[in-house]
């Protein structure tokens, strides 16, 4: 019954809308609500009396570091993880990790290349080499039956990427790592607040990576975090970029001798970011919350137009969503080429966007031999990376109650599928 009754106002609405003129020939935008009010909607980060109070009493106090370790606490209570490092990056955060898990060289390790730099490209450091697996073009995340039919001898490692919040098939991934040997390192970087059967992303594999740049959604200016499941980890991760931590270690730990240089870096997080991640954190969940609710309440009716379908999300999984949220165009479905549903959609007043992001194996440094221990294996093709690239769009994501805009987009959408024939000719 409820499926009809959506249908029939999906046909009533698709009626009206078809009698509308589009914007890109003279019509009035269906998009209507004031552009300052659509940046406040749509404004990050947001930050309030208690960060600016926070910076303000730091300031005054010249109490700096003691943020550091109070949001390692919070970070460890809050995932329920056992050691927590604070850092500069996310980047400087995995550079800490591939230390860490101290391969032989020659060693590879599985990533996607439909991800960022940091999850690959500091390898060579180390002289670990990637070896490049496709996303699943439902999920947008780490295929792990690629993984299956790539794995060989030397690799040592995965790192899946929960791509935009939405998170991995960990449960399967861990499994599949413990079947041969592997080292886990989540890149969290745009997840933070994600979980998978209740379970933190971050907190899955031996070591957790994320980022709390201005962008993303634990964001303070510049800073990151890594997680570890052993001690071990922990301080060897810890001791490669933090000079004056392996002091503080344990007697009997190895890597206590390397208090005073560590290995070189310095990788410690500016504590006014600690401050402001912390102020963050007890707001994040609930955020989190209020936006998912709003991508559902737009998303739940533009799948129901032709050729539209969005990532799929696992129902024991909890997504979150970094800088915006994807939809896929099927432009046999819709019966036109995304390009032009998107320049219409733009006319209209939606902030919308080819959803094209980075594929690593393409850029140059992989292919240059002289910065490997081996050659990068370049793939001839990784077919769910690329529709995904071909197939997908970015709309913007509202960090207040945002119905009236919400109502607008739908307009938006539903006057231009109804031209969508139009369109296709033109």
């Amino acid at each position: 019954m409820e499926q009809t009754r959506r249908s029939f106002l999906a046909g009533a609405a698709a009626g009206l809308a078809a009698r509308e003129t589009l914007a890109l020939d003279g019509g009035a935008p269906a998009v209507t609500v004031p552009a300052e009010r659509q940046a406040e909607l749509t404004r990050w980060p947001r930050y309030g009396e208690e960060e600016k109070r926070a910076l303000v009493e730091m300031l005054d106090s010249q109490r700096f570091y003691q943020e550091i370790p109070l949001l390692e606490e919070d970070l460890r209570r809050h995932l329920g993880v056992p050691y927590a490092k604070a850092h500069m990056n996310c980047t400087s955060s995995l550079i800490s990790a591939f230390f860490a898990i101290d391969l032989p060289r020659g060693s590879e390790l599985m990533a996607p290349s439909y991800t960022a730099w940091a999850t690959t490209a500091p390898l060579h450091l180390f002289g670990l080499v990637p070896l490049f697996v496709d996303i699943n073009p439902r999920t947008m995340t780490f295929d792990l039956e690629d993984a299956r039919r790539k794995l060989n001898g030397r690799v040592k490692a995965v790192v899946p990427m929960h791509s935009f919040g939405n998170p991995c098939d960990m449960d399967e991934i861990c499994a599949f790592a413990r079947e041969h040997g592997l080292v886990v390192i989540e890149d969290a970087a745009q997840a933070q607040g994600a979980s998978l059967q209740g379970k933190p992303v971050g907190a899955w594999g031996e070591i957790g990576c994320f980022s709390f740049q201005t962008s993303k959604i634990l964001p303070a200016i510049e800073g990151g975090a890594g997680v570890y499941r052993t001690r071990e980890l922990y301080e060897r991760a810890t001791m490669f970029g933090n000079y004056e931590l392996p002091a503080s270690f344990p007697e009997d730990s190895p890597y206590r001798t390397y208090a005073g240089t560590g290995m070189g870096p310095k990788f410690r997080i500016h504590p006014l970011a600690a401050a402001i991640a912390r102020r963050q954190l007890p707001k994040m969940d609930k955020l989190n919350e209020l936006v998912d609710r709003q991508v559902r309440a737009l998303t739940d009716r533009l799948v129901e137009l032709p050729g539209l379908s969005r990532p799929y999300t696992r129902p024991d999984a909890r997504r979150v969503y970094w800088t915006g949220h994807m939809l896929f165009i099927d432009e046999t479905k819709a019966g036109c080429a995304k390009e032009k549903l998107v320049k219409a959609l733009q006319a209209e007043g939606v902030r919308v966007a080819p959803g094209r992001y980075d594929e690593q194996h393409r850029y140059r440094l992989y292919s240059e031999a002289k910065w490997w221990h081996h050659p990068v294996q370049i793939p001839e093709d990784l077919p769910g990376t690329t529709e995904v690239n071909r197939t997908s769009i970015k709309l913007p994501v509202f960090y207040e109650e945002a119905g009236e805009l919400i109502e607008q987009y739908v307009k938006a959408f539903e006057k231009v599928w109804a031209r969508r024939a139009e369109l296709a000719r033109s």
